[in-house]
């Protein structure tokens, strides 16, 4: 392809560029100077040399290519880049880093041309893979997706989890860009300089590379023309960049991470750039004006239970995607290898090209989930609760891209099971809590199971359902509403003492013990607290009003989960509340021999139960 830009122009645009990293990070303190005066070279060239598509008036027309940071710290980079397109101006970066401007330290989503919240190192890759897929195999368009790299980053290993993913479904839409600029934070990186090193692990997972000097236009033109060009296989751009590249006395030294020039340091810097017009700017190509094929929601069809017959959790989770796929068919489920455990296989059997198997590699799991959603994907993401917390870095970040995900953990709990406390998630609940905005959700059955699914498709924010593995009984008509935030109470009387409040397996042994107490003629409450957050603060301070102690049982550690929940949303409130949880380490067993075991089976909620009943009663005496 030819170059839109003579070479001279392009050094014109480099200066300016260089120029404005220099001063947007002086006068803000902070920042990355060095990190980005590396890559000037491989992003103008991209932009400015005609191979990058993109209508800066619509960030989200559907066949713009895709430009994604994944070496975030590079802003003052990613900033510039978009000012000399014009998608700014010289005096909005001067607001680098201040407070409520767009221009964060790393990008966010409150920029307007990024695709995704980046700066956690490793993650952008994983990213770019779910965007390319969503072009190759979703929307069908031939829009590229580039992702710049960091020589730092490729340690991670979610980069060849990534690396493999991309090759095994030949995104050839994919171009990764490494700027090898040999020192990271505290020194020279693993291989400094060393591209074969890169190169034999990049091209050993099925990449094309091209071995460039990241400062050259020509060699850096030809490496873009050569990429797009490859075929069934993505493409590495692997670059020998000088970090500091421009100014003397910053070039290829340490010390310079993350730090800024002062005042008399930048004076001293920007005549090294020779004369810099101001005036200069570049032009992006236009996209062609293609759409992806347009969705026809139809109605879901009815929701059918035989009441009578116990089912799993966990594979009313993949009754629901399937039954609502035709209601939302921008759907998409992602799974780690375990679909047939997590039943995500259902919607696979059902729609093969609305489900994508990601294998054992949650971080590029959940990163491409990231990628999928931020071109307007329905992303389910489902793989045993336990393993999401490897890709907890993921999941928290991807809060920042103000995404639209949803998580599905299954094997939640000692209820689980002979496999034992590797596989048993017990702090998932306590991690999607964490997450600002999420929701947490919790079903007990099959019907409130495929509800909860439902109310999830229709929220726009990251949300998370915790399934189980054993089968249980269905304990609701398939017309009851679940909405988010809510709470059933499914058993009360102007006589109960305490309440019970639990959810999934919990709130069945509540069921349980509920029954047995009647007989016996101790009189609770029981509440299904299937929204653990948001959660019925109106309702659960309404029970704690009505009775004389509040009893959380949850197949969790104590730490995080429902039991925290509720203290919190009872903090106020005189009525103590006592918390029934995972407190020992599990261990291998059938199902109601761990319950029995952590004392959160029906027998230990009697136990509960009648300890306080005899309190109160001695209190009362």
């Amino acid at each position: 392809m030819a170059s839109q830009l003579n070479l001279e122009e392009l050094q014109k645009i480099a200066s300016w560029m260089r120029y404005h990293i220099l001063t947007m990070t002086t006068q803000a303190g902070s920042g990355h100077p060095t990190s980005s005066l590396s890559g000037v070279e491989l992003m103008a060239g991209l932009f400015f040399g005609g191979f990058f598509r993109y209508d800066l008036k619509n960030p989200k027309h559907p066949n713009n290519d895709r430009l994604i940071f994944s070496k975030g710290h590079a802003s003052p980079l990613f900033y510039t880049l978009w000012a000399a397109a014009g998608g700014l101006t010289a005096a909005d970066l001067m607001t680098y880093r201040q407070f409520g401007s767009p221009l964060e330290g790393h990008p966010t989503s409150t920029f307007p041309y990024c695709e995704a919240a980046t700066g956690s190192l490793g993650q952008g890759l994983s990213i770019g893979v779910g965007q390319a897929l969503n072009a190759k195999y979703l929307d069908k368009l031939p829009y590229m997706t580039y992702v710049l790299l960091g020589d730092s980053e490729m340690a991670e290993g979610s980069q060849y989890e990534a690396l493999q993913l991309a090759a095994h479904y030949k995104l050839d839409n994919l171009v990764g860009v490494l700027d090898v600029n040999r020192l990271g934070q505290r020194g020279e990186t693993m291989y400094g300089w060393d591209l074969m090193a890169y190169e034999n692990r990049i091209k050993a997972f099925g990449w094309e590379t091209i071995l460039i000097d990241g400062h050259s236009f020509p060699e850096v033109l030809s490496a873009y023309s050569q990429a797009i060009l490859v075929a069934d296989k993505p493409t590495m751009i692997i670059a020998k960049t000088v970090k500091g590249k421009g100014i003397s006395f910053l070039e290829n030294q340490n010390g310079w991470h993350g730090k800024t020039l002062d005042q008399e340091q930048l004076a001293k810097a920007l005549p090294e750039l020779g004369p810099v017009d101001q005036t200069v700017r570049g032009r992006v190509s236009p996209p062609e004006d293609l759409k992806p094929p347009e969705l026809h929601p139809q109605p879901a069809p009815p929701l059918s239970y035989a009441p009578d017959k116990p089912v799993a959790t966990r594979k009313a989770y993949g009754n629901a995607l399937k039954r609502l796929y035709p209601e939302f068919p921008q759907m998409v489920a992602l799974d780690g290898e375990v679909s047939n455990s997590t039943y995500a296989e259902i919607l696979r059997d059902a729609y093969p090209d609305r489900f994508f198997e990601m294998y054992i590699a949650e971080q590029n799991l959940v990163g491409a989930a990231l990628g999928l959603q931020a071109r307007g994907r329905l992303t389910f993401v489902s793989t045993f609760a336990a393993f999401f917390s490897r890709a907890y870095d993921q999941i928290r970040m991807s809060r920042y891209s103000d995404p639209n995900l949803k998580f599905c953990g299954s094997h939640a709990g000692v209820s689980i099971g002979e496999d034992g406390p590797s596989q048993m998630g017990l702090e998932d609940l306590a991690m999607f809590r964490a997450i600002l905005g999420s929701v947490v959700l919790y079903p007990c059955d099959a019907v409130s199971t495929e509800r909860l699914v439902e109310a999830m498709a229709r929220h726009r924010g990251i949300s998370y359902l915790r399934t189980t593995r054993m089968a249980t009984p269905i304990l609701y008509s398939p017309d009851e509403k679940f909405p988010i935030g809510g709470c059933k109470v499914l058993r009360q009387s102007p006589h109960d003492l305490i309440t019970v409040i639990g959810a999934g397996v919990t709130l069945v042994e509540a069921l349980q013990a509920y029954a047995e107490l009647q007989k016996e003629g101790f009189a609770i409450r029981v509440i299904d607290l299937y929204s653990i957050k948001p959660v019925d603060d109106k309702t659960l301070k309404e029970a704690a009003a009505a009775t004389r102690a509040v009893v959380t049982v949850e197949d969790h550690y104590p730490e995080g989960g429902l039991g925290d929940a509720v203290r919190t949303a009872l903090a106020a409130t005189p009525t103590p509340v006592f918390c029934l949880a995972v407190t020992k380490k599990p261990k291998s067993g059938k199902p109601a021999e761990l319950l029995d075991y952590e004392g959160i089976s029906a027998v230990g909620i009697i136990r509960k139960v009648k300890e306080l009943l005899h309190k109160l009663k001695l209190a009362a005496s």
